[in-house]
Protein backbone atom coordinates (compact mmCIF):
# COMPACT_ATOMS: atom_id res chain seq x y z
CA UNK A 1 0.00 0.00 0.00
CA UNK A 2 1.59 3.65 -1.10
CA UNK A 3 1.46 6.49 1.05
CA UNK A 4 -1.25 8.34 -0.18
CA UNK A 5 -3.67 5.15 0.26
CA UNK A 6 -2.13 4.92 3.96
CA UNK A 7 -2.82 8.32 4.43
CA UNK A 8 -6.05 7.89 3.14
CA UNK A 9 -6.98 4.87 5.46
CA UNK A 10 -5.56 6.94 8.55
CA UNK A 11 -8.18 9.58 7.47
CA UNK A 12 -11.19 6.46 7.89
CA UNK A 13 -9.35 5.46 11.26
CA UNK A 14 -9.67 8.88 12.55
CA UNK A 15 -13.40 9.20 11.87
CA UNK A 16 -14.49 7.25 15.16
CA UNK A 17 -11.95 9.44 17.40
CA UNK A 18 -13.26 12.44 16.45
CA UNK A 19 -16.83 11.67 16.74
CA UNK A 20 -15.94 10.02 20.29
CA UNK A 21 -14.06 13.47 21.36
CA UNK A 22 -16.79 15.37 19.65
CA UNK A 23 -19.53 14.21 21.63
CA UNK A 24 -18.45 12.92 24.72
CA UNK A 25 -18.12 14.81 27.59
CA UNK A 26 -14.14 14.95 28.29
CA UNK A 27 -12.68 18.03 29.22
CA UNK A 28 -11.18 19.98 25.97
CA UNK A 29 -13.45 17.39 23.83
CA UNK A 30 -14.00 19.70 20.93
CA UNK A 31 -10.52 21.02 20.89
CA UNK A 32 -9.47 17.36 20.62
CA UNK A 33 -11.77 16.96 17.64
CA UNK A 34 -11.15 20.03 16.16
CA UNK A 35 -7.44 18.80 16.28
CA UNK A 36 -7.88 15.66 14.84
CA UNK A 37 -11.01 16.42 12.21
CA UNK A 38 -7.88 19.24 11.19
CA UNK A 39 -5.02 16.42 10.64
CA UNK A 40 -7.67 14.19 8.91
CA UNK A 41 -8.44 17.11 6.39
CA UNK A 42 -4.85 17.84 5.49
CA UNK A 43 -4.24 14.06 5.36
CA UNK A 44 -7.08 14.85 2.23
CA UNK A 45 -4.77 17.37 0.70
CA UNK A 46 -1.65 15.14 1.14
CA UNK A 47 -2.72 12.36 -0.50
CA UNK A 48 -3.94 13.70 -3.76
CA UNK A 49 -1.43 15.50 -3.94
CA UNK A 50 1.37 13.21 -3.42
CA UNK A 51 -0.40 10.68 -5.86
CA UNK A 52 -0.42 12.76 -8.58
CA UNK A 53 2.96 14.31 -8.28
CA UNK A 54 4.49 10.95 -7.85
CA UNK A 55 2.50 8.91 -10.09
CA UNK A 56 0.97 6.86 -7.12
CA UNK A 57 -2.71 7.17 -8.27
CA UNK A 58 -4.49 3.63 -7.88
CA UNK A 59 -7.68 2.19 -8.45
CA UNK A 60 -7.68 1.73 -4.22
CA UNK A 61 -7.30 5.79 -3.79
CA UNK A 62 -9.98 6.52 -6.73
CA UNK A 63 -12.55 4.76 -4.86
CA UNK A 64 -11.52 5.33 -1.01
CA UNK A 65 -10.37 9.13 -1.35
CA UNK A 66 -13.66 10.40 -1.96
CA UNK A 67 -15.34 7.75 -0.02
CA UNK A 68 -13.09 8.43 3.12
CA UNK A 69 -13.89 12.97 2.08
CA UNK A 70 -17.66 12.39 2.47
CA UNK A 71 -17.44 9.61 5.75
CA UNK A 72 -15.37 12.41 7.46
CA UNK A 73 -17.40 15.37 6.66
CA UNK A 74 -20.81 13.32 7.55
CA UNK A 75 -19.67 11.79 10.13
CA UNK A 76 -19.20 15.26 11.58
CA UNK A 77 -22.26 17.24 10.20
CA UNK A 78 -24.12 14.57 11.74
CA UNK A 79 -22.88 14.97 15.05
CA UNK A 80 -22.99 19.14 14.90
CA UNK A 81 -26.32 19.25 14.14
CA UNK A 82 -27.76 16.37 16.68
CA UNK A 83 -25.26 18.06 19.10
CA UNK A 84 -26.33 20.06 22.12
CA UNK A 85 -24.45 23.26 22.67
CA UNK A 86 -22.82 23.46 26.31
CA UNK A 87 -23.21 27.37 26.17
CA UNK A 88 -27.10 27.69 24.83
CA UNK A 89 -29.06 24.94 23.37
CA UNK A 90 -29.16 25.89 20.00
CA UNK A 91 -28.46 23.10 17.04
CA UNK A 92 -25.14 23.89 15.92
CA UNK A 93 -26.22 23.37 11.98
CA UNK A 94 -29.79 23.30 10.88
CA UNK A 95 -30.68 19.67 9.87
CA UNK A 96 -32.18 20.58 6.70
CA UNK A 97 -28.82 22.00 5.70
CA UNK A 98 -27.03 18.88 6.55
CA UNK A 99 -29.51 17.15 4.56
CA UNK A 100 -29.09 18.30 1.47
CA UNK A 101 -25.41 18.81 1.90
CA UNK A 102 -25.66 14.68 2.56
CA UNK A 103 -27.70 14.59 -0.59
CA UNK A 104 -25.35 16.22 -2.56
CA UNK A 105 -22.80 13.50 -1.91
CA UNK A 106 -24.78 10.84 -2.71
CA UNK A 107 -26.16 12.32 -5.96
CA UNK A 108 -22.31 12.56 -7.53
CA UNK A 109 -21.45 9.36 -5.80
CA UNK A 110 -24.02 7.71 -7.80
CA UNK A 111 -22.93 10.12 -11.21
CA UNK A 112 -19.72 8.48 -10.55
CA UNK A 113 -20.82 5.16 -10.46
CA UNK A 114 -22.75 5.13 -13.62
CA UNK A 115 -19.57 7.24 -15.13
CA UNK A 116 -17.50 4.89 -14.04
CA UNK A 117 -19.82 1.98 -15.65
CA UNK A 118 -19.44 3.42 -18.86
CA UNK A 119 -15.06 3.85 -18.50
CA UNK A 120 -15.69 7.79 -17.87
CA UNK A 121 -13.59 8.83 -15.02
CA UNK A 122 -14.85 12.30 -13.76
CA UNK A 123 -12.63 14.39 -11.91
CA UNK A 124 -13.62 16.70 -9.11
CA UNK A 125 -14.58 19.99 -10.46
CA UNK A 126 -13.44 23.47 -9.06
CA UNK A 127 -16.90 24.56 -7.65
CA UNK A 128 -16.39 20.88 -5.70
CA UNK A 129 -13.31 21.60 -4.13
CA UNK A 130 -13.63 25.24 -3.23
CA UNK A 131 -17.15 23.62 -1.20
CA UNK A 132 -14.99 20.61 0.21
CA UNK A 133 -12.80 23.40 1.74
CA UNK A 134 -15.59 25.75 2.74
CA UNK A 135 -17.72 23.32 4.63
CA UNK A 136 -14.62 21.74 6.58
CA UNK A 137 -13.55 24.97 7.56
CA UNK A 138 -17.20 25.75 8.51
CA UNK A 139 -17.27 22.22 10.29
CA UNK A 140 -14.05 23.63 12.45
CA UNK A 141 -15.89 27.06 12.60
CA UNK A 142 -19.11 25.08 14.67
CA UNK A 143 -17.15 22.95 16.52
CA UNK A 144 -14.88 25.47 18.56
CA UNK A 145 -18.14 28.05 18.46
CA UNK A 146 -16.90 30.42 20.93
CA UNK A 147 -20.02 31.97 22.03
CA UNK A 148 -19.69 35.31 20.65
CA UNK A 149 -21.65 37.22 18.96
CA UNK A 150 -19.63 38.35 16.20
CA UNK A 151 -18.17 34.29 16.10
CA UNK A 152 -21.83 33.38 15.70
CA UNK A 153 -22.66 35.50 12.47
CA UNK A 154 -19.48 34.30 10.98
CA UNK A 155 -20.48 30.73 11.74
CA UNK A 156 -24.01 31.29 10.35
CA UNK A 157 -21.98 33.27 6.89
CA UNK A 158 -20.24 30.07 6.55
CA UNK A 159 -22.97 27.46 7.37
CA UNK A 160 -25.14 29.05 4.79
CA UNK A 161 -21.88 29.87 2.39
CA UNK A 162 -21.42 26.20 2.46
CA UNK A 163 -24.86 25.44 1.40
CA UNK A 164 -24.78 27.48 -1.49
CA UNK A 165 -21.31 26.12 -2.37
CA UNK A 166 -23.31 22.56 -2.17
CA UNK A 167 -26.05 23.78 -4.57
CA UNK A 168 -23.63 25.58 -7.25
CA UNK A 169 -21.19 22.63 -6.93
CA UNK A 170 -24.27 20.05 -7.85
CA UNK A 171 -25.59 21.66 -10.53
CA UNK A 172 -21.72 23.05 -12.33
CA UNK A 173 -21.56 18.75 -11.64
CA UNK A 174 -24.42 17.85 -13.68
CA UNK A 175 -23.84 20.41 -16.15
CA UNK A 176 -20.57 19.54 -17.11
CA UNK A 177 -21.31 15.68 -17.13
CA UNK A 178 -24.80 15.54 -18.27
CA UNK A 179 -24.23 12.98 -21.18
CA UNK A 180 -23.09 10.72 -18.83
CA UNK A 181 -27.27 9.94 -18.10
CA UNK A 182 -27.80 10.06 -21.96
CA UNK A 183 -29.11 6.90 -23.66
CA UNK A 184 -26.12 6.91 -26.07
CA UNK A 185 -23.73 6.44 -23.19
CA UNK A 186 -25.76 3.55 -21.52
CA UNK A 187 -25.27 1.71 -25.08
CA UNK A 188 -21.80 1.03 -25.40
Amino acid sequence: MNLPNKLTVLRVILIPFFVVALLAPIPGGKYIATAIFIIASLTDLLDGKIARKYNLVTNFGKFMDPLADKLLVSSALICLCTTISDYNGKIQIPVWIVLIIIAREFIISGFRLVASDNGIVIAAGMWGKVKTAVTMVTIIAVILDFNVKAYYIAEQVLIYLSLVLTVISLFDYLIHNKSVLSEESTNK
